[in-house]
């Protein structure tokens, strides 16, 4: 069963962004890395998330993201019960992502790890 691994916070303006759920919620945010200030949880070890600038696709909105052991596998699939992929598979140093949009229209995140 796949599960739930993180989240990701879309904003086009996300210094504001990181600053209101720091301020509001008294998240830890760290330093950004290729524009994604990751949030720092605690008691949640297996939940990761961060905030980032959102794509022109995705301008605004919250993403989950869900590990697959096979990103190709698992779009197949997902494609071939109504989704649309919107970023292809992307490599990051420790693991793979990809971006759909289920059949109702909403975003999520497909993460492979090396």
């Amino acid at each position: 069963m796949a599960r739930i691994v993180g989240f990701e916070i879309s904003s086009q303006d996300p210094e504001k962004a990181v600053k209101f759920y720091s301020t509001v919620f008294g998240w830890e945010i760290g330093e950004p890395n290729w524009g994604f200030w990751p949030v720092k949880s605690s008691g949640q070890a297996e939940i990761q998330g961060g905030i980032s600038k959102g794509p022109h696709d995705y301008p605004h909105g919250t993403r989950i993201q869900i590990e697959v052991d096979s990103i190709a596998e698992t779009i197949t699939d997902a494609v071939e019960n109504g989704a649309m992929v919107v970023r292809e598979k992307m490599e990051f140093d420790e693991f793979y992502l990809a971006y759909l949009v289920d059949p109702t229209g909403v975003g999520f995140g497909l993460v492979e790890r090396k």
